[in-house]
């Protein structure tokens, strides 16, 4: 079961995809789009929603447990400018906010929206190194592999004016003791130049990459980096992964769009159809989760069809609106919505399970880097609005709060708030080399990330300033 687990980074950090696209230069860098859909990691037994809101309240009262008397315990800096000699791109060189954590075996990640990325060691509390090999690397994206214990940095480059995406693999290992030539390039074969793009799949241990050159995807194995099968349709708009299966979605006809259901193993087609659309209608999204195909078109009602018996369940417009986001919980048969800074969770027959009582997102634009969901899929943790009165230091700063939601149950059920009493930096770090230099407010204003370590029990933020807070009991 333990390999089944899997980071939430949406991001979000419990995630069965990961996908980096090349987008057109802006501002010098290549910025890349990433999607996300939610891992499986652990089978429910109970799947009707009141014993799972029974296991609901057990989970949460552990989980009190585990996030009481949270503190600041450390604070890790990405801004160094002794270390920067290196790097031939001026905007490497400054100061970064922080767009992506990642945290493997004791070691924390921390990716600036400059492209520089950082790790450092749990063990020793000390920066180990920049993970930019080359003094015009940009990365963008990271992803953890359990299968071989390695990262993956997403990188584009100044040599190549930053058109193509680059990937790279390195063990934890060999990062630990900072000899990142034992890394070695992947997918070389392959043109990731914009609109390409590649994505990892967590559940079900594959790669897919689209050259754009070509028109051709392609699949890997995530294990091995081998190829399995490849996908030459130009007619094919877009893919969507499941636990099994793969969903082609090409371009409309008028009146309906062509559908195909591929197994992830081998490419094999397992049902072709066509799914009837509105004539004049955009199409807001399709997505399939197991057996569930989801399609809402603007200014119409959500559609829940089962692809087995083709059964339709509709949802009212007034009742589910198009939302910016999508968490799915496979297993739980559950999925959450992300709008204007509201969580909510759903069922596959259209029905509002739960709404959140404490947790309104910070960021209006559901920056998933902020959200992170358990591997057990009950909890949720997000940068969140903090209690009125508590958002504004009286000097213009924006401070929020660390909420941790049940997911089953809407409750929160711990939170990290400045205006807690009990929060305090832990004494230990307050000398020798683990000295905080900020405040506990100051730790709380314009986060810009979040990730928990389950196995360390840590929750790791960071911010515009590029710093990285640690907070754990």
């Amino acid at each position: 079961m333990e390999n089944k687990k899997s980071l939430l980074r949406l991001r979000l950090r419990v995630t069965a995809r990961k996908r980096s696209r090349a987008l057109k230069q802006c501002d010098s860098v290549k910025k890349l789009r990433e999607s996300y859909s939610c891992n499986s990691v652990k089978k429910l037994q109970q799947r009707e929603i009141g014993a799972l809101r029974k296991m609901g309240r057990g989970a949460a009262s552990n989980a009190q447990e585990k996030f009481r008397n949270f503190q600041l315990q450390e604070e890790f800096d990405t801004y160094d400018p002794k270390s920067h000699w290196f790097l031939r791109l001026q905007f490497l060189k400054k100061r970064s906010k922080i767009i992506e954590i990642v945290a493997a075996k004791d070691v924390i990640f921390a990716l600036a929206q400059s492209g520089l990325c950082a790790a450092f060691s749990r063990t020793t509390n000390q920066r180990i190194c920049f993970l930019n090999i080359s003094p015009d690397e940009v990365i963008r994206s990271l992803f953890y592999n359990k299968n071989n214990d390695s990262l993956i940095t997403v990188s584009v480059y100044a040599s190549d004016h930053f058109s193509s995406l680059k990937c790279r693999t390195t063990p934890i290992e060999y990062i630990r003791r900072n000899q990142l030539d034992a890394g070695f390039p992947l997918f070389e074969s392959e043109s990731l130049r914009w609109p390409g793009f590649v994505e990892f799949d967590d559940v079900n241990g594959k790669v897919l990459t689209y050259s754009a050159q070509d028109g051709i995807y392609k699949v890997f194995d995530l294990k091995n980096y081998s190829f399995l099968y490849s996908i030459s349709d130009k007619n094919v708009q877009e893919i969507k992964i499941s636990p099994g299966v793969m969903l082609l979605i090409f371009h409309r006809a008028p009146g309906y769009v062509p559908l195909k259901i591929l197994s992830i193993e081998d490419g094999s087609v397992l049902k072709s159809f066509n799914h009837l659309l509105h004539r004049n209608k955009k199409v807001d999204f399709i997505e399939q989760f197991n057996e569930k195909l989801l399609v809402k078109q603007e200014n119409e009602n959500l559609q829940i069809l089962d692809v087995r018996n083709s059964k339709l369940t509709e949802v009212s417009r007034t009742e589910f609106m198009t939302p910016s986001a999508f968490i799915f919980l496979y297993e739980n048969h559950l999925f959450l919505t992300f709008l204007n800074r509201t969580v909510a969770v759903w069922n596959f027959w259209g029905e509002l399970v739960t709404s959140f009582e404490d947790h309104l997102l910070w960021h209006p634009d559901c920056n998933t880097n902020n959200i992170y969901i358990t591997s057990d899929q009950d909890l949720i943790i997000s940068y969140c609005k903090a209690e009125e009165g508590s958002e504004d230091d009286g000097e213009g700063c924006a401070i929020g709060s660390i909420n941790m939601s049940n997911i089953l149950t809407g409750k929160c059920i711990a939170k990290i708030c400045a205006n807690d009493p009990n929060l305090q930096i832990s004494p230990r770090g307050r000398v020798g080399r683990s000295w905080i230099r900020s405040t506990v407010r100051e730790a709380l204003e314009d986060v810009t990330a979040l990730f928990y370590d389950e196995d360390r029990n840590e929750i790791y933020t960071g911010n515009k300033q590029g710093l990285i807070h640690v907070w754990s009991n």
